[in-house]
């Protein structure tokens, strides 16, 4: 097998190994780290249609992850992909309304980031022993709400880890909230801030360039690294679920194999749609990948235009885990349409950076082509998840309504028919109130715990164990702070 390297999108590291480039996280130059190439499938899709999860899983991040030994990665799969998944299956598709919804909210905090967050804490502590790592990792992550809970459930009582998670305080449903204010573990903590995620994120990347920091930590024993999707074992494991989906409807007679799917992804950040985008580029028949956004359309505009531009109101959306207007793993993509061209991406960056906007080349966009835009808004997405329950007895929540919606009009558009797979990243439970008031009306004088149990009654779908568990928890973390304080808050928390 060729060994990938991988280097930063902006030129300034390159020769990286797989686990070293999960250590980091973020390049130095504030960069993301990409493969040297994107390798194909080499297995073909007849035979990934009989294996489990897991066997699929190996198949696909074995070739992006070649510093690991079979045994490590195998094991890494092996203790991720278990019983904390609630369906042996642990991304079952399920045929809806012309559709076929991927259903990534089985692992144990119910949204899609499970399915790679339950991984990282596996291929970050061995890559710490490849990497002869004595320092202690503090894992520093912004979230819009799911990623927060995911890594620190994974990383809880790890040894060797911290991990410190930046939230929008008002930003997140109740749910979201309570899952991460509640968490246990002795290495986690939890801290909201007063701004959006948008704040968070840049807060948590300008920690990672501080250099005089980074020292600091270091005399301390203390090294960073991230568990945003900005980190490439973060986007592997999410290319899996795709290949999967795609083999399965193949194995269920669905498509035959060779024959081209589209994939709908509610996006906020771009990992996911990347994820699937990376599948295409592996040998997955994929046609068009749409990019579904909700109010905050900065996405849409983009593939409308070919200019991204943040500089507009920030808008607070049932589906908060989109509610972002820097999309930091598009750099990714950026830096693929410029053909790799690491002065061009950096640049652009600079240019968003300084002026909040940046426009590519006609050459640029025109390698974007297999991407299609939609929003949905929120009256619209509340139709949809109404209209899906109406037809099918199927209960989404609000950021695969969103997915949902885009898709329908994306067919009413164009007349294409080619089956298609929605990601559908959240249960209705993360975001109960607003899934029961698109369902059945005002629910603003109800308990949230009232709700989840009308929702039970709704969806014929028993309320996960991990809303069972925070019902009655016992809260933990109340630590607030400015954007500007994101610094001195991890300082704080580690005792500097």
């Amino acid at each position: 097998m060729t060994n990938l390297s991988y280097q930063s999108t902006r030129g300034k590291e390159s020769g990286l190994t797989a686990s070293q480039a999960i250590l980091k996280g973020l390049a130095d130059d504030g960069g993301l780290f990409m493969p040297d190439f994107i390798p194909r499938l080499d297995v073909p899709v007849a035979k990934l249609a009989g294996m489990t999860y897991q066997q699929v899983a190996y198949e696909v991040m074995k070739l992006f992850l070649t510093d690991y030994t079979e045994e490590e990665l195998k094991y890494c799969i092996g203790h991720a992909y278990d019983s904390k998944f609630d369906t042996e299956e642990i991304a079952p598709l399920v045929k809806a309304d012309g559709a076929y919804y991927l259903e990534l909210f089985h692992g144990s905090t119910i949204a899609f980031k499970d399915m790679a967050l339950s991984i990282l804490p596996y291929l970050m502590t061995t890559a710490a022993r490849k990497n002869h790592v004595e320092n202690e990792i503090v894992i520093l992550t912004a979230t819009s709400g799911d990623t927060g809970k995911a890594a620190m459930a994974g990383f809880a009582d790890v040894p060797g880890t911290r991990i410190i998670v930046f939230y929008p305080k008002g930003g997140v449903s109740r749910i979201q909230e309570l899952q991460m204010i509640t968490q246990k573990g002795e290495n986690t903590a939890v801290v909201s801030i007063h701004g959006n995620f948008d704040d968070a994120q840049t807060g948590v990347k300008k920690i990672f360039g501080d250099r005089q920091f980074g020292a600091k930590l270091a005399d301390k024993g203390f090294q960073l690294s991230s568990a945003n999707s900005i980190n490439i074992g973060r986007l592997v494991p999410q290319i899996v679920y795709y290949v999967y989906a795609y083999a399965k409807l193949v194995e269920g007679g669905e498509i035959a194999d060779g024959d081209p799917i589209n994939i709908t992804v509610p996006t906020g950040n771009f990992g996911n749609i990347l994820a699937a985008y990376f599948a295409k580029e592996m040998g997955l028949p994929v046609k068009t990948l749409i990019c579904a956004s909700n109010d905050n359309k900065v996405l849409y505009d983009f593939f409308q235009t070919g200019t991204y531009d943040r500089k507009r109101d920030f808008i607070l959306t049932s589906s908060p885990s989109m509610d972002i207007l820097i999309s930091s793993n598009l750099e990714r993509l950026i830096y693929l349409s410029a053909d790799c061209d690491t002065a061009k991406n950096s640049q652009l960056m600079k240019e968003l950076s300084a002026s909040g906007a940046y426009q590519v080349t006609p050459e640029m966009q025109e390698k974007l082509q297999d991407f299609r835009g939609g929003y949905a808004t929120e009256e619209e997405n509340a139709a949809e998840i109404r209209h899906v329950y109406g037809q099918t007895g199927y209960v989404i929540d609000t950021h695969t309504g969103v997915a949902s919606c885009v898709y329908r009009k994306y067919v009413e558009e164009t007349g294409d028919r080619t089956p298609t797979v929605i990601a559908s990243t959240a249960s209705p439970y993360k975001f109960s109130h607003s899934v029961m008031e698109a369902v059945s009306g005002d629910q603003k004088d109800k308990d949230e715990f009232a709700i989840i149990d009308d929702l039970c009654k709704v969806s014929g779908v028993p309320v996960p164990r991990a809303v069972e568990e925070i019902r009655d928890a016992q809260i933990r973390h109340n630590r607030e702070c400015d954007p500007g304080q994101m610094e001195q808050a991890v300082a704080e928390i580690l005792g500097l």
